[in-house]
């Protein structure tokens, strides 16, 4: 079930930090072990060297010592969808394969959901690097 996934991304968005852009997301990963993962946008004054949602969400993850994603969601305000930028959904790819779900979400709820192939077609990605 996604509810809570994206429960957390929501609340992750409210936790943003960004006095420049006033433009604050929230991210939720699921880890293979099930356990979820959240992250917030964190701007500082040398913009834009901050650092996104899903960025945030993933390291949570490898801290906590995991390596796979199953499931995404990235919340943000305004009428139109906010989804993962270019090197986020290429560092998504590091830890998800093509088929996993992005949830993307608004402050109250989903709004679509798309595969990260979709978002991101004929991606490089670890099995890229396969010499065998």
């Amino acid at each position: 079930m996604s509810a809570d996934l994206i429960e957390a991304a929501v609340a992750a968005m409210s936790k943003a930090y960004a006095p420049y852009s006033n433009f604050s997301v929230g991210a939720a990963v699921r880890g293979a072990s099930g356990k979820v993962y959240a992250g917030c946008n964190v701007e500082n004054a040398s913009y834009p060297e901050g650092c996104c949602a899903e960025t945030s969400a993933l390291s949570a993850m490898v801290m906590a010592g995991e390596a796979r994603v199953t499931e995404v969601a990235v919340a943000g305000a305004g009428d139109k969808l906010v989804t993962p930028c270019g090197g986020c959904r290429q560092r998504l790819r590091e830890f998800a394969a093509d088929d996993v779900a992005i949830h993307i979400c608004g402050p109250q709820g989903l709004r679509k959901t798309v595969t990260l192939g979709e978002l991101l077609p004929l991606s490089f990605g670890p099995d890229n690097l396969d010499q065998e």
